[in-house]
């Protein structure tokens, strides 16, 4: 078996591993692009302090280890794997001391700690947003570093390597430091347009080149897995893992978004409108993110937001229910048309459009009648217009979305599905699962890193479940809901704690 034959080979697989912020998933391709067995193993993250979110990268590895281990247990044989895409949740920041030993958990993308470094650094530095492609959060590496100088210096100190999530596993898997440039440029220390780092940004942040990983685009063999690695996993001696991407970019090659002006609609902890870009075009002042795929020559624009699908999850909890299906069903067999209770899901804090790490979640307008599937219907409301006020940030980007696909774990609920066409105003696609997600996508990546296909062959759409179009009548009327739902938020802005 050869890593550059430049063709598929009947009977070889492919493998993608995508490091969520909930689960870590596996599934094993076949060369029809079949899913052949998929595992799911969950993460725990730890809250040590209120805004905070954390995960042992030791666990990482170990939820890797025993997904390999489930596929194998369902009868799939992991011998014919050629190729293995990695993706994995953004924005995290692992550090390593001299060993590649973790000095402490992994600062999340979700974590809000550093909301006064981030706004020190946008004033300081009023450029970077134009370089980077994104207004300066607490999501970024920038204002997680500078918090780490204040708080924790000794840390950074020991620290001789900056990996995001995923980038750990690689490194697990091969023993080397890189990354792809989708990843690269979630840690806002990556000039965009270049698709390399920022020398003068890096300095700017108290780090060195030296501290960051190679950069190796998404489709390409970037490192073999280790012997040890390879026996214990089941693997043969010569498997190679691909650059592979970040979960923004490997759910959009899962989907088939891989050109100009093609969309989808990520459902999942967090939520996100993507939309692919030919060339880099910031448009930090419309409150959208400009980064580069993990494809070559291409890039996307994304209007992120921090509370998707949790915010149902939080309400199921709220109610007393493990399983979030069972509302959802009720709130639907109820539903009569745009609800009048608002919710702002903004329990983690909100990114596009306000970029305020210090909103909360706030439920309005409760009467003596209204119960539970009332407060679910308001829950998936508010993502809605949360969606509804990233779509609106796209258009005053120049870049007009007139249908996406949907993905991730809203996608499983047509209620949900419904009420999001009817919100944003466009068509909304779903496909069936087991060709989708980002772990699909980086089976995909890994398979491009070792066939040489044309991008286009590989990274077709997957099959169409259903296509939702919106009723306008309702439309309307979710409308005039969206501008109370702004209003609320500016009149309680004031009242959010600011620690």
């Amino acid at each position: 078996m050869s890593a550059d034959t430049g063709k598929r080979i009947e009977g070889e697989t492919y493998l993608g591993i995508d490091l969520g912020t909930s689960d870590l998933k596996a599934v094993l391709v076949d060369a029809h692009q079949r899913q052949l067995a998929a595992a799911t193993i969950p993460v725990e993250t730890s809250r040590p302090h209120p805004g905070w979110a954390e995960q042992a990268p030791e666990d990482w590895w170990r939820a890797a280890y025993v997904a390999i281990q489930l596929l194998r247990a369902s009868g799939a044989s992991c011998l014919g794997v050629r190729a293995i895409g990695l993706s994995g949740q953004m924005h995290g920041l692992v550090l390593l001391d001299e060993a590649g030993a973790a000095l402490r958990p992994a600062i999340l993308w979700n974590d809000s700690r550093a909301g006064e470094e981030a706004s020190e650094i946008a004033e300081a530095h009023p450029d970077f947003g134009r370089i980077c492609g994104a207004a300066q959060s607490p999501s970024f590496w920038p204002a997680k570093l500078l918090w780490l100088r204040r708080h924790e210096p000794e840390i950074l100190a020991r620290t001789r390597r900056l990996l995001a999530p995923k980038d750990y596993l690689r490194f697990r898997l091969t023993g080397r430091f890189q990354t792809d440039p989708c990843d690269a440029a979630g840690t806002l220390l990556f000039d965009e347009a270049s698709r390399d780092w920022a020398p003068g940004i890096v300095r700017a942040c108290s780090v060195t080149l030296a501290h960051l990983p190679a950069v190796v685009e998404g489709d390409a063999p970037a490192a073999p897995v280790r012997d040890g690695i390879a026996e214990a996993w089941g693997l043969s001696k010569d498997v190679i893992v691909a650059g592979g991407g970040g979960d923004a970019a490997c759910g959009a090659i899962g989907i088939g978004v891989v050109g100009e002006g093609e969309a989808y609609i990520s459902l999942g902890t967090s939520a996100q409108i993507f939309v692919g870009t030919a060339a880099y075009r910031p448009a930090v002042a419309a409150g959208v993110q400009s980064f580069a795929h993990a494809l070559p020559n291409l890039w996307f624009q994304a209007a992120a937001v921090l509370n998707g699908a949790s915010a149902l999850a939080w309400a199921a909890r709220l109610l007393g229910h493990d399983d979030p299906g069972i509302l959802l069903k009720a709130a639907e067999r109820q539903y009569s048309g745009p609800g009048r209770l608002l919710f702002l899901p903004y329990l983690m804090g909100a990114r596009t459009p306000h970029h305020d790490p210090n909103a909360r979640g706030v439920l309005f307008g409760l009467s003596p009648e209204m119960g539970g599937p009332a407060i679910i219907q308001a829950v998936i409301e508010g993502v809605a217009y949360s969606l509804a006020d990233a779509l609106e940030c796209l258009k005053k980007a120049g870049t007009p979305v007139k249908q996406a696909s949907l993905v991730g774990g809203g996608a499983r609920s047509a209620f949900w599905t419904r009420i999001l066409a009817d919100t944003l105003g466009i068509p909304i696609v779903r496909h069936g699962d087991a060709q989708t997600g980002a772990a699909f996508g980086a089976a995909r990546l890994a398979r491009l890193a070792v066939t040489g296909e044309a991008i286009e062959a590989v990274c077709a759409r997957p099959a169409t479940l259903d296509r939702t179009a919106p009723n306008f009548a309702r439309h309307a009327i979710y409308a005039s809901e969206l501008s109370r739902y702004r209003a609320l938020y500016q009149a309680v802005r004031p009242l959010f704690p600011t620690n």
